[in-house]
């Protein structure tokens, strides 16, 4: 009995190992919990971090992109001799557009005025169509005339071929509607280019209008047309020539301008409309428009590059931008690409360096969405953004041109390796970088370089002649200086 009523004794330091194992468990849940905490709010506040990065950058990419876009017309700002004091705009070259149908007195006299406002509403309204089409300004009508600009208020530097356009497409309207309506509905068309001043009168100040020598010169250019025909000056000829078949009609005296010579446009090229027709153009003629269409563009990045970047930027700089248009221009020409591929080429070497308006560190994703913000502005198609931009990515270091455009891009970035150049143009890259980016000693810089050039190549056959030869002497050069600075 006594051995059944036994009850061992445990000693109390067997329960200490126990004892201790609970505590340490329990101070690593506390500490797991404790930098899970952390880490949460640490990970929490660097995606803040990052969003709020992408955001100022996207904002900033919004905001330069809207003042390159507003800042296309660059017009100077005059007064108005007039109470009303508004301001206006003087354009260096607008083309300016009358249309006037031809024996308007001899249509009034068979319809009646309800049937004549009607039918006089009827080709307004086409026109007005016609002219929002090729995005130019309609200023006013005058009874039976019609008067609209091209060049206004954004200038551009397509507006002739684009007025011109709408001319022939408003005569082609009007020829079809010629047989429902006898000989009655023919119109003549004048055309002019110059300088006008833009601006609204009147106390109310709601509708704008032009004024000077080429308003009055359109005017006469169309008085002394003829019927179905498109009267152009001498002026307007020289912008419009390589898009348009146009015959010359002899000389209009001009009171203190002298005679001017006129022309009538008869149908577009024939290689540059859809089927050698000359009534719709074709692809050729749009992408030769773009290529009038980026010297728009052109000027005004370079002007932001030349007055917004730091002084500082001794390379990456207009003078390079500049540079390297010429450059791509050059090779893809040696290359013979397609007109196309030459605007991209162009364009792209156009953006590439606009990141740095925004920041000197990843610039080429600031150039990209630049390119993406500013480019439709200028009737870039999507197709032809995703080309500029891969050219742009092609730039990133370490990247590998896939493609003869790439290729081409990325020796015209680095063409001047192999000029005679390279040593001016090294010194002011490495001064730049001396500024922005990191401190290395110019024996260092010469070591840099030196290894580079060895370990480049040019990609072209054209670069290849042109550049190889130079830049193996250049690299001879670098070593005689590194040794010499050892």
């Amino acid at each position: 009995m006594l051995f059944c009523s036994f009850v061992p004794v445990i000693p109390v330091f067997l329960f200490i190992p126990s004892f201790v194992t609970i505590i340490l468990a329990v101070l690593l849940v506390l500490f797991l919990i404790v930098s899970s905490l952390y880490g949460k709010r640490y990970f929490d506040k660097k995606v803040n971090e990052e969003v709020d990065k992408r955001v100022d950058n996207y904002i900033k990419v919004r905001e330069k992109a809207l003042q390159i876009k507003e800042g296309l017309d660059n017009s100077a700002i005059v007064k108005l001799k007039s109470d009303s004091k508004v301001a206006s705009k003087k354009y260096d070259s607008v083309t300016v557009m009358f249309a006037d149908i031809q024996g308007f007195t001899k249509i009034v006299e068979h319809l009646n005025p309800e049937r004549l406002i009607d039918e006089l509403d009827k080709f307004f309204v086409q026109f007005d169509m016609v002219v929002e089409k090729y995005k130019i300004e309609k200023i006013k009508t005058i009874g039976d005339a019609y008067m609209a600009a091209g060049g206004v208020p954004i200038k551009n530097s397509t507006n002739s071929v684009e007025v011109v356009m709408a001319a022939l497409e408003i005569q082609r309207h009007m020829q079809q509607q010629k047989a429902d309506h006898r000989d009655f509905w023919e119109l003549r068309v004048g055309i002019h280019t110059g300088p006008v001043i833009s601006g609204k009168v009147g106390r109310s100040k709601t509708g704008s209008d032009i004024w000077g020598d080429t308003v009055n010169i359109a005017s006469r250019m169309e008085s002394s047309g003829v019927a179905g025909q498109i009267n152009i000056t001498s002026i307007t000829h020289q912008l419009v020539k390589d898009f348009f078949v146009c015959e010359y009609r002899g000389k209009m005296p001009i009171k203190y301008k002298g005679e001017i010579d006129m022309y009538f446009v008869k149908n577009i090229l024939p290689e540059l409309s859809e089927m050698e027709l000359g009534e719709e153009p074709n692809e050729l003629f749009r992408i030769r428009l773009q290529h009038i269409r980026f010297n728009d563009i052109e000027e005004i990045i370079i002007s932001r590059l030349s007055t917004e970047l730091s002084q500082q930027m001794y390379y990456h700089n207009a003078e390079h931008t500049s540079d390297m248009i010429t450059q791509v221009e050059i090779l893809g020409r040696g290359e013979n690409v397609s007109e196309e591929d030459l605007l991209i080429l162009k364009t792209a070497a156009l953006m590439h360096d606009t990141g740095f308006l925004i920041s000197y560190k990843g610039h080429e994703t600031g150039s990209i969405n630049l390119a993406k913000e500013i480019l439709p502005t200028y009737q870039y198609t999507s197709e032809q953004i995703d080309g500029i931009v891969r050219l742009i990515e092609a730039t990133r270091l370490g990247a590998k041109p896939s493609c003869k455009l790439e290729q081409i891009f990325r020796d015209a970035d680095l063409d001047y390796l192999g000029r005679s150049d390279y040593f001016t143009i090294s010194d002011r890259l490495y001064k730049e970088l001396h500024e922005f980016d990191r401190e290395m000693t110019h024996a260092e810089w010469l070591n840099k370089q030196s290894d580079f050039l060895t370990k480049h190549q040019y990609y072209t056959l054209v670069a290849k002649e042109m550049r190889q030869l130079n830049k193996d002497q250049h690299v001879e050069k670098l070593k005689a200086l590194l040794l010499n600075a050892n």
